[in-house]
């Protein structure tokens, strides 16, 4: 007779996660950074905000399995809503503020958004689109500034203070949930076609907020997490769930995203820990070459969404003492797959070399790299392929999206490649539309654009693969210098020279204000193809 398991069924939902922080933690803060000062509200008082908030939502007649959106930044009432909206059986859809109207409109028709919670200073862009929006049918209004352009929609319109003062909490009670119904939804950032949703389940938030945590996102009891990572980022990385489960202050930062603004709030709040795309931090760097920054509270920082340069690990570890610890993974992955801490023993530049790698594959994430023709390959450090990933927070399908091409036996193709070591280091080489092909051999644009990132003139650099008659491809440099600079095409092949394979150097580079980003951050090499194809770079040849 087989033994049977005598464990209790428990739910694994966002309900348990909320509670656990309210009753645990109650006493931490969450923090808004409004220009000048703080706002501060504990997470004992957040909890009954968010009850509030539930029950004003039912008042309108939101049900377990209805849609509400979130149009804001990063902030007291975005983390209310992250909590209550799940916790009553409904789904949160985190709305991209940086789509374009088009794709904006399609992802609120496409989830079925019923109410769309916006910040009064967004009001204006989610305007643009309030005639194709066919499913809303109330916007609850943060803030007191002019809303009438929604009022002129003919649409209901709350303002969310005095949905959560006139809420009747004693008629609302939160639901039973069953950890495998949808929680939230981000979708993927569409630099292709329209955005693919993601849905998450309680179950799948659950175990990426403990396995994220054991995985190295490093956050404990009385820490300081400055979120900066968008909260429809993917769900802002897991930050807020982390946080609020393993009692960090949650300090946010709202619109205050540049350099000048964000430093001082690190400077009044003195954070501990944070997390952001490379952008986010080299104009932090670029800020610190003309001012005295005040970053000594920092001790960690993860950095993902783009390759991270190790000059720029190099440069917060000698300029700041803070450890830039680089993490990849994907919407579709909720998002983490693998964080880059160094293993036991790797110090001083060893450990930066490990903290500029990809990352160590995170425990609850099975990962494979597969070759052209689907067979797997060894984890030698050497042998390249597809990485495939599986997982409980990695998605299975897209929302109302049959797309076959993306999934591979269980598993989920990912369209990065690289290498695994015999440790559990990964580190990708390129994306898989990405990648140079010439002469037969690979370039890949990413190792490309970290060593050109370390020349002390380069502030930026995406390198994408151009038609050649002779090599089939070959890359383009587009360099973005830092103010002054005349650096030119020879001085950064000569920096090359012993950094990569000699025919990898450029015969080509465009010198550019700014490299485009996608809606998250992300280098757009798809606009830069386009601009090369139309013949709106100007190209400088070595």
């Amino acid at each position: 007779m087989a033994i049977q398991s005598t464990m209790q069924r428990y739910p694994l939902t966002v309900q348990q996660l909320f509670e656990h922080g309210r009753r645990v933690h109650g006493h931490r803060e969450v923090v808004t950074w409004q220009g000048d000062r703080s706002r501060r509200v504990t997470f004992a008082d957040t909890h009954a905000r968010a009850t509030r908030l539930a029950a004003g939502l039912a008042g309108l007649g939101i049900a377990p399995g209805d849609v509400v959106g979130t149009f804001c930044w990063n902030h007291q009432e975005h983390v209310e809503a992250y909590f209550a909206v799940p916790c009553m059986g409904a789904v949160l859809h985190q709305l991209n503020i940086r789509l374009f109207p088009d794709q904006l409109s399609f992802v609120v028709n496409d989830l079925g958004d019923r109410v769309v919670i916006v910040d009064d200073n967004l009001v204006p862009l989610l305007a643009r689109v309030l005639d194709e929006l066919r499913t809303v049918e109330t916007f609850v209004v943060v803030g007191d500034e002019d809303a009438s352009a929604l009022e002129a929609s003919g649409r209901r319109v709350v303002r969310y203070d005095d949905l959560l003062e006139n809420a009747d909490v004693d008629a609302f009670a939160w639901p039973d949930l069953d950890e495998d119904q949808a929680a939230a939804s981000c979708y993927t950032s569409g630099t292709t076609g329209n955005p693919k949703g993601v849905v998450y389940s309680h179950r799948s938030i659950w175990t990426h907020t403990l396995g994220a945590a054991a995985g190295g996102v490093g956050v404990v009891d009385g820490a300081r997490l400055l979120v900066i990572v968008p909260q429809f980022h993917a769900n802002a990385w897991g930050l807020i769930h982390i946080g609020w489960v393993y009692g960090a202050d949650l300090l946010l930062p709202a619109q205050y995203l540049q350099p000048e603004p964000l430093t001082d709030f690190i400077a009044a709040e003195q954070p501990t820990c944070s997390a952001a795309v490379p952008s986010i931090w080299n104009g932090v760097l670029a800020l610190g070459e003309s001012r005295e920054l005040e970053l000594s509270s920092l001790e960690w920082v993860v950095v993902g969404g783009s390759a991270v340069p190790r000059s720029m690990v190099s440069a917060f570890e000698e300029r700041y003492g803070i450890e830039i610890i680089q993490g990849w993974g994907m919407t579709e992955m909720s998002p983490l797959g693998t964080v880059a801490v160094p293993p036991a023993g790797a110090t001083g530049e060893a450990s930066i070399d490990y903290r500029a790698k990809t990352g160590r594959i995170v425990a609850g994430v099975d990962l494979r790299i597969v070759d052209p023709d689907g067979n797997e390959q060894p984890w030698d450090g050497e042998a390249m392929g597809e990485i495939e990933v599986r997982g409980p927070w990695i998605t299975a399908s897209y929302h109302g999206v049959d797309e076959p091409a993306k999934f591979h036996d269980g598993w989920l193709r990912t369209g990065d490649v690289g290498t695994v070591e015999p440790n559990g280091f990964v580190q990708l080489v390129d994306r898989t539309k990405d990648v140079i092909k010439s002469g037969g051999e690979w370039i890949s644009s990413v190792d490309l654009e970290n060593a050109l990132m370390g020349h002390p003139d380069v502030l930026e650099c995406a390198v994408i693969g151009v038609a050649d008659e002779r090599w089939d491809e070959r890359p383009l440099a587009c360099v973005v210098r830092r103010e002054g600079s005349q650096v030119g095409p020879g001085d950064l092949n000569d920096f090359l020279a012993d950094k990569v394979a000699k025919w990898w150097l450029p015969e080509r580079y465009t010198f550019i204000d700014e490299v485009p980003k996608t809606s998250v951050g992300k280098f757009d090499k798809k606009s830069l193809r386009v601009s090369h194809e139309h013949g709106d770079l100007d190209i400088a040849t070595v």
